[in-house]
């Protein structure tokens, strides 16, 4: 009944009333070394589920009998042991009222009837990995808890993503809801590495992640002159009332009023869900200043 290991092979169910859809669908994902479970309605993945949870990622088709997809939705949601887990919500319809509806009712990934191959192992790469990034830092923090609670004033500078995730447990265990915390701070220090000093913009990582190229490129940029210098600079205070952290990258900027919000045309892209997601789960406040390349972020310490 537990999500089991992150080290072993990403487990999916799939829900689809559709036989066609379940085969296509299986033989893509099991050809990209998934483990594919299948369901054919909301019932019966629900019974499922009752004795088996240890899954990375659900696909759900909205539209089913008996049980439809934002019904089960809805009840996996309610259960603590599934709600963080990520849902692709495949639909052939795409208005943006539909899209909104399963976002606000927590589908942050989104997949369009008829899909490209490409697209479907990119939007199912993101939400694995976004799920098991999670599970990863929570066990972090747990395992290198330390008296971080007493750090009042702090600088820091890195540039590499494996800096940006040691530097994500040091701050995250200063502030008094580590596991909220992580994953947002994880997701601005990440953006300003990949899209600030490394100048990945938003379609070019878009075809890099279709392309499975996306972490190869990283690497390519940061080993180049161009870049090599590059530093993320970040500031950590603790106030009586917040813990300020300002986030400043060393690139160009970007305008960051869209990604406030999650809206429903990106949500069938395989990113671009960070900022919007660390301003709903794990801070206060999130605010941008100048062109986009420095944000502040704030935890209230109300209570605490």
């Amino acid at each position: 009944m537990n999500s089991g290991s992150i080290d072993r092979k990403p487990r999916l169910l799939i829900v689809d009333d559709e036989p066609f859809n379940l085969e296509i669908l299986s033989e893509h994902l099991q050809d990209a070394d998934y483990e594919v479970i299948t369901a054919e309605d909301g019932e019966a993945a629900w019974d499922l589920l009752a004795t088996d949870r240890a899954f990375d990622a659900i696909l759900l088709d909205r539209m089913m009998p008996r049980m439809d997809g934002m019904a089960l939705l809805a009840r996996l949601k309610q259960q603590p042991e599934l709600m963080q887990v990520p849902v692709i919500m495949q639909t052939a319809v795409g208005a943006a009222e539909n899209v909104r509806e399963g976002l606000t009712a927590g589908a942050y990934y989104y997949l369009i009837k008829p899909f490209q191959r490409d697209m479907l192992l990119a939007i199912v790469s993101a939400a694995v990995d976004f799920y098991r990034e999670k599970r990863r830092l929570e066990q972090q923090l747990v395992a290198q808890a330390g008296n971080y609670g007493q750090l009042i004033n702090a600088e820091f500078e890195f540039r590499s993503l494996e800096e940006a995730r040691q530097l994500t447990l040091v701050l995250s265990h200063a502030c008094p809801e580590p596991q909220r915390v992580a994953l947002g701070l994880s997701e601005l220090l990440v953006n300003a590495v990949e899209h600030g000093n490394l100048g990945i913009r938003y379609g070019e990582k878009t075809r890099l992640l279709q392309l499975g190229r996306w972490q190869d490129e990283i690497e390519s940029r940061l080993s180049h002159p161009d870049y090599a210098g590059r530093r993320v600079r970040v500031q950590f205070q603790r106030g009586e009332a917040a813990i300020t952290i300002v986030i400043t990258d060393q690139g160009a900027g970007f305008d960051w009023r869209p990604f406030l919000e999650f809206s429903p045309e990106r949500a069938f892209d395989p990113h671009g869900r960070g900022i919007s997601m660390a301003r709903m789960l794990s801070f206060d406040q999130i605010e941008y200043q100048g062109e986009g390349n420095t944000v502040v972020a704030r935890v209230s310490l109300a209570g605490a």
